[in-house]
């Protein structure tokens, strides 16, 4: 590490350190935020505090390394696409470990890569939870931004999304969800496709799944 760069870092956790908010850091640690460090500073704060520094990708790598909740946020601000790589991108999902951590990555990075359409589907269908779960991240964010699915992306995508609303994860189930309506919300068409398989599991009698899927059928309705 350059010097400059072990400045700019102690910089930043100075600014972490001014806006520090213990209550709030508790109560994530209370969640299962585990970190060694969390400041418990709110988001745009982080942001505001990042739009000072000139985005990098050595410094984003660096903040990526500390195990500090607002440097691993920071990074995903601070990172430039162009030199974010699949296999850095697959070395940083593996150390995600919350789904916070995982929305603010899929939205301030994940999304904007150029081979994130590629990817997502390799993700969704990855075994381990965070991968998965940032894959239906992306998979809502890409479909969100226009992204169209030909038919056998489409196949895939619903495949895999509804297996996944009937995952003993929680917020694995709730991201799948969020996809859909996303798919969903994009045309009456797609609203259609939703509805056998949709009626299917609002029969289920798992717990919590006919509800999740009332859900999606309500808000891809309302969105559209």
């Amino acid at each position: 590490m350059t010097d400059q760069l072990h400045e700019t870092l102690k910089d930043i956790k100075a600014k972490f350190r001014l806006y520090m908010n213990g209550v709030v850091s508790q109560s994530m640690r209370e969640k299962g935020l585990d970190y060694k460090l969390n400041f418990g500073i709110e988001y745009p704060r982080i942001r505001e505090i990042a739009a000072g520094y000139e985005p990098g990708h050595e410094l984003a790598q660096a903040l990526w390394k500390e195990n500090i909740r607002e440097c691993k946020i920071m990074a995903g601000l601070l990172q430039p696409v162009d030199s974010f790589y699949r296999e850095i991108a697959e070395i940083w999902m593996e150390d995600i470990h919350n789904s916070e951590l995982a929305q603010y990555t899929v939205m301030n990075l994940f999304q904007h890569l150029p081979y994130a359409a590629e990817v997502v589907f390799c993700w969704i269908a990855d075994e381990r939870e965070y991968f998965q779960l940032c894959g239906f991240l992306l998979m809502a964010r890409l479909l969100m931004n226009g992204m169209t699915l030909n038919d056998r992306a489409e196949a895939e995508f619903m495949d895999q999304a509804f297996t996944a609303l009937e995952s003993d994860s929680l917020q694995i189930r709730k991201a799948a969800a969020l996809a859909l309506c996303k798919f969903g919300s994009q045309s009456r068409e797609n609203m259609k496709k939703l509805g056998k398989p949709l009626a299917v599991l609002s029969k289920s009698q798992r717990p919590g799944v006919s509800a999740i899927a009332e859900e999606i059928k309500n808000e891809a309705e309302y969105c559209r």
